[in-house]
């Protein structure tokens, strides 16, 4: 029987909770133990160097500091970035061959008041529910127990300390050069951008970013500042993004640009002051690529709009489709050499580096054009946006397995896929409804031809999940 905190926190990408109630100090140090524990086992090694990087969160230094002593306990060294982005992370991983693992402290867009850990194995891969995350919580469970509720890291699984060592890195300089490394940069005509970075970990780096950069960059919420006072982390929603919007307009600027909480999401609003889909952004990026490499793979997946295969076919390429989650694209990646990548959550992934989230090679790629074109964003943006796109829609659903039965027998007129719940494509239309791994929803995603039988297809489905289930109802946003 599992721990009630740990089956919560355990989720099938990474480990994130409420701190202190969920995600504490006695878990972040059994974390490290466990993990350096799990890495000998795999590798068959005695030396285990373990990377470890955070992001700005007030619960995170702590976090760091308990984990640093998990890992040292277990007799492995701590290699420390510090403060840092997730991409960052992920590079460092690669670029410092850390094979042996890492772990990223961060709760990404989740609020202030919740913290978690992604965890990294060699290449970098994730290491998921499927490649290690479920011995990691079993090793976890085994001592949690013994350690006393009113401690927080002692006594530890075994007090005497093996002869770890703990390493500071600065990887900020190699990151600069690798994201720059493309001469085109330097070429770019002057171009006027607001990046709101909402108070959080991606603030630190911009201006080195753009140091050497023809553009005049405008801040909003730059300030590093862990009560994150200004805006959600999460920005791949329009409605978080009001005072950049307002920003974009009063600067006259070219775009605007948002990250989230540990800068692994990015987001963008043209010049009007428009929000551009996540989805709209992978078709755009993807039809650059393929102008200068064609032929090449391209992944998408099941709640994104049909304008991307489209798109990529229309200019020589092969789409791809896959599970949504970030675990699962970098393996199939990695798996397939396939290109690029993006997610309708705003995540974008490129073959370099490692197969990872790669928000400034997109901004780059966007930037470039604004360039070589002068046309404005939202004209560049245009030709795909063909189609009516609901985003998504959540359901308070109990019993998700009922609920994407009737949806299928209700709609057998249509080609289904069941890659990642269920999507059903008409001549005019197509939905997806996928069940989400660690809540009793249901995220729903309806596109068509036009807005009204979008709209008329929302109702419909709404009313067949409503009348499928019992006990509570609820959805949101609403349609």
């Amino acid at each position: 029987m599992r721990n009630g905190i740990l089956e919560n926190i355990f989720r099938q990408y990474d480990i994130r909770g409420k701190y202190p109630e969920e995600i504490n100090q006695k878990i972040a140090y059994l974390l490290g133990w466990a993990l350096v524990n799990f890495s000998k086992k795999q590798r068959k090694v005695k030396k285990i160097d373990i990377l470890v990087g955070r992001d700005n969160r007030k619960s995170s230094p702590i976090l760091l500091k308990a984990l640093s002593e998990g890992i040292l306990d277990a007799g492995g060294n701590v290699i420390s970035l510090g403060l840092c982005t997730s991409p960052i992370f992920y590079f460092a991983s690669g670029h410092y061959k850390a094979d042996d693992g890492g772990v990223m402290i961060t709760a990404s867009h989740l609020p202030k008041d919740y913290n978690g850990f992604k965890l990294v194995r060699e290449l970098p891969l994730s290491i998921d529910i499927k490649s290690g995350l479920k011995e990691i919580e079993k090793n976890i469970q085994k001592k949690i127990f013994k350690i006393p509720e009113k401690t927080t890291t002692h006594p530890p699984p075994s007090r005497k300390r093996a002869p770890g060592k703990l390493i500071e890195k600065k990887v900020l300089k190699e990151y600069l050069k690798f994201i720059h490394k493309d001469p085109e940069l330097l070429e770019m005509k002057p171009l006027k951008v607001v990046i709101d970075t909402g108070n959080a970990v991606t603030g630190m780096i911009i201006p080195e970013i753009f140091k050497k950069l023809n553009c005049k960059i405008f801040y909003l919420f730059q300030k590093l500042d862990s009560d994150f006072p200004n805006r959600s982390l999460d920005c791949a929603r329009a409605e978080n993004l009001k005072k950049l919007k307002k920003e974009v307009l009063k600067r006259k600027a070219d775009l605007g640009v948002a990250f989230d909480g540990d800068g692994d999401r990015i987001t963008f609003l043209d010049e009007k002051g428009g929000f551009i889909s996540p989805t709209i952004i992978t078709a755009f990026v993807s039809a650059l690529l393929l102008k200068e490499s064609p032929g090449e793979k391209i992944l998408y997946t099941p709640n994104q709009s049909r304008v991307i295969p489209e798109i990529i076919r229309e200019n020589g390429g092969i789409p791809i489709i896959s599970k949504v989650g970030h675990s699962k694209i970098k393996r199939k990646m990695r798996k397939e050499n396939i290109l690029f990548g993006g997610e309708a959550s705003a995540h974008y992934y490129h073959r370099s580096p490692y197969f990872c989230e790669a928000p400034f090679f997109v901004l780059f790629k966007i930037l470039k054009e604004l360039s070589k074109t002068k046309k404005p964003l939202s004209e560049l943006v245009k030709p795909f946006q063909k189609y009516f796109y609901s985003g998504e829609i959540n359901f308070l659903v109990e019993n998700k397995k009922k609920v994407l039965k009737t949806l299928e027998n209700k709609f057998k007129g249509g080609r289904a896929l069941k890659i990642d719940g269920l999507r059903v494509d008409y001549s005019d239309w197509w939905f997806n409804v996928r069940p989400s791994h660690t809540e009793p929803v249901l995220r729903l995603v309806v596109e068509a031809n036009t807005k009204k039988l979008m709209e008329q297809k929302i109702k419909e489905i709404r009313s067949i999940i409503k009348n499928s289930i019992t006990g509570p109802f609820f959805s949101w946003p609403l349609p």
